[in-house]
């Protein structure tokens, strides 16, 4: 069972995060000695969103289409209105869900983020939690949605807001520690 302080983490986000929620798990997860990068779209930097603005930029290590999944130990996608819808309609970016859910990796999202996890086609019959707005999404791909802060099946981890970040986080690095998952393949 691989330890946190050797674990490989993959954020994937594109403009309009939610401020805490990428950042939070980031830096959270780096100070438990994890190596975390960021995936963008065009592996650039991208600017968050806090409140009712535009928040702070986080720096890119790679570009989303670059990421290889056999180097990673878990996959996190934070929510945020604006992310998670830009992200699902991006072929790489469901093809890279896919990948991680094929090899029992832990996939960890928050928020709006498990929106990208119903167009991967990976939440049926999956016990879940969301955003209020989206459960009913989730519901309706076949999810078994609760009203929890942090929700775990078969290695996929799932957050409401940003108010469960630590549960969130605390969550991702116990499934990480817990090794390969069997997970149904996407």
């Amino acid at each position: 069972m691989p330890s946190i302080t050797n674990a490989k983490v993959l954020i994937i986000s594109t403009n309009g995060f939610e401020q805490s929620e990428l950042e939070f798990p980031r830096d959270q997860l780096r100070a438990k000695g994890a190596e975390v990068h960021v995936a963008t779209l065009d592996g650039k930097a991208i600017k968050g969103w806090e409140g009712t603005d535009w928040g702070r930029e986080a720096e890119a290590d790679l570009r989303i289409a670059d990421a290889d999944p056999h180097q990673y130990d878990a996959l996190v996608i934070p929510g945020g209105q604006i992310n998670p819808d830009l992200l699902r309609v991006e072929d790489s970016v469901i093809a890279l869900v896919r990948a991680f859910a094929k090899q029992g990796k832990v996939i960890a999202a928050v928020c709006h983020g498990p929106w990208v996890l119903i167009e991967a086609d990976i939440v049926a019959g999956r016990e879940m939690t969301a955003y209020p707005s989206i459960r009913t999404d989730l519901k309706n791909a076949g999810a078994r949605v609760m009203d929890a802060p942090v929700v775990c099946d078969s290695g996929i981890v799932t957050s409401r807001n940003p108010n469960d970040l630590k549960d969130f986080v605390s969550k991702i690095v116990e499934e990480i520690e817990e090794g390969r998952h069997n997970q149904k393949a996407a």
